[in-house]
């Protein structure tokens, strides 16, 4: 029986997305993990203390011992680990168990600053015998050009099962219901106000997913918001709305707008960071930035298709380094 460690970006995170990013991990490994042993290891938290690793005890040895480490999507691989709140919560000293750690779908972030230690660390802790598999074409370069390490363009691994027979069954009339989401942040954009307004000139219902641990707060202030119906700030909350209404998806939050196709929804991501933007350049989502939200009522009025462009060859061949995929 093989052991896997499974890098789980939805412990202890902030942010519901992260549990929609790791569903569609264990989706699409399955052929590896179904008849495995899976170690589900922090992201977000440290993984193992220094002292643990320092004494290499039988249970470190373990984890150090796996077939496979994969890494499941978000945005992990920033570029400096000397931050406060790194997304992959690693160090020189507790990272030595996870040598090896083979990526799905994973992110590089923003920005073009990386510093010595970084590189280091991720060097020793990312795998050099298998390809990486990454988002978009930007964190491709990271991994080749600056870690030195090879990877694959798969797209983010939430949208693997977008394949043009299944964009087909997403409709592409408006609904009469509508459910937004917000991305919380230090101060109000009136984009997003502007965002709400048009949402309900145009809906006779509408909810709001609560995807991060801020977005209630930051709903709160806002107005025009009464009628909106809140849903819970969980991945199953969400997903029983998507199940059982007849709704159109419209919001900033990126996931909860794929996870919306994934349920035949009709969606319309409003691209607010470099994330939603790189990802719409590849990928082709039916995408406005927070700049052009003075288009939203045209185009919610308008019928589109959902032709979301994934490069399955690619995702076939990053698969196909491994056996239980051939």
């Amino acid at each position: 029986m093989k052991r896997i460690q499974l890098l789980d970006t939805s412990i202890g995170t902030s942010n519901m997305g992260d549990s929609i990013i790791m569903e569609c991990v264990r989706k699409e490994l399955m052929p590896i993990l179904k008849d495995s042993f899976v170690y589900n290891m922090p992201t977000h938290l440290p993984a193992f203390n220094a002292f643990s690793v320092w004494r290499n005890s039988s249970v470190v040895q373990m984890y150090s011992n796996c077939d496979y480490k994969f890494a499941g999507g978000s945005n992990l691989l920033v570029k400096d680990l000397k931050t406060h709140y790194p997304q992959w919560n690693i160090n020189k000293w507790n990272s030595k168990p996870l040598n090896g750690v083979i990526t799905v779908g994973v992110g590089a972030g923003a920005g073009d600053y990386t510093n010595s230690y970084t590189t280091k660390l991720y060097r020793s802790v990312l795998n050099h015998e298998y390809y990486h598999s990454v988002r978009d074409e930007r964190s491709k370069e990271y991994v080749e050009k600056v870690l030195g390490l090879k990877a694959i363009n798969t797209g983010c691994v939430t949208m693997w099962m977008l394949t043009p027979e299944f964009c087909k069954t997403i409709p592409t009339k408006k609904a009469d219901t509508a459910v937004i989401t917000l991305t919380a942040r230090t101060e109000l954009n009136p984009n997003e106000q502007k965002m709400i307004d048009i949402v309900q000139k145009n809906y006779s219902k509408v909810y709001c997913w609560i995807q991060g641990d801020n977005d209630l707060d930051y709903f709160n202030k806002f107005i025009n918001t009464e009628k909106i119906e809140l849903i819970s700030p969980t991945k199953e909350a969400y997903e029983h709305i998507l199940d059982t209404v007849d709704l159109d998806y419209i919001g900033t939050r990126l996931h909860g707008g794929v996870y919306a196709m994934r349920h035949k929804k009709r969606a319309i991501i409003i691209a607010i960071d470099e994330r939603a933007k790189e990802i719409n350049a590849c990928n082709n989502l039916n995408c406005l930035m927070i700049d052009e939200v003075d288009k939203l009522d045209k185009m919610i009025n308008s019928e589109f298709e959902t032709k979301v462009i994934m490069p399955f060859d690619e995702i076939n061949r990053w698969k196909a380094q491994f056996e239980e995929f051939r």
